[in-house]
């Protein structure tokens, strides 16, 4: 399985992603905001590359957002996280599998969860431009295994409010641009 994808994948699922039974398969639906058609892209080519020769769909909705998706069987053991209700109300464990492919890939990891439950803001701070990343997920597992990534990576974060990690410092800023940025 590839790494990359799949660990992309995982971070976009968890912030904005849900599994869902269907009569014959189970749907994997990814709802993201219509205005960065990079992470769209992104999110498709990534369900692609794990699914070769079959092509996710993407759906206008609206209010503003679309709904990247892909029929397939394979979904419970692919996303075992999915279940009944919402996901902040039920624990969210990596499986040894996918801790192993995460770790593999933890960039794509961190740049999933920021692309769906994050932001990159540029403040103005008295004068002085400050750049910041965010993510915001009521789920305390998620929030754990976010903050863990980044730890892996050797980034500095802080919780301002109890759903909110937060990079603030420079250097941490400046890693986490190397391989997210702006969202496009």
């Amino acid at each position: 399985m590839p790494a990359r994808a799949y660990s992309y994948l995982l971070g976009l699922y968890l912030g904005d992603g849900c599994v869902s039974r269907h009569p014959r398969a189970w749907r994997l639906r990814v709802i993201l905001d219509k205005k960065y058609p990079g992470i769209i892209d992104r999110c498709q080519m990534a369900i692609d590359s794990l699914f070769p020769g079959q092509q996710a769909s993407v759906q206008q909705q609206p209010k503003g957002c679309v709904v990247v998706s892909h029929y397939s069987k394979h979904w419970p053991c692919l996303l075992p996280q999915h279940g009944p209700g919402t996901k902040h109300l039920r624990p969210i464990r990596l499986e040894p599998w996918q801790e192993v492919l995460v770790k593999e890939a933890t960039e794509e990891f961190v740049r999933g969860l920021i692309d769906s439950d994050g932001c990159r803001v540029v403040a103005n701070d008295r004068g002085i431009r400050s750049v910041r990343y965010h993510i915001s997920n009521r789920s305390e597992d998620i929030r754990g295994l976010f903050c863990a990534a980044l730890n892996e990576l050797g980034i500095p974060w802080t919780q301002p409010r109890w759903f909110e990690v937060a990079v603030y410092r420079k250097a941490a800023v400046a890693r986490l641009d190397e391989f997210v940025g702006p969202k496009a």
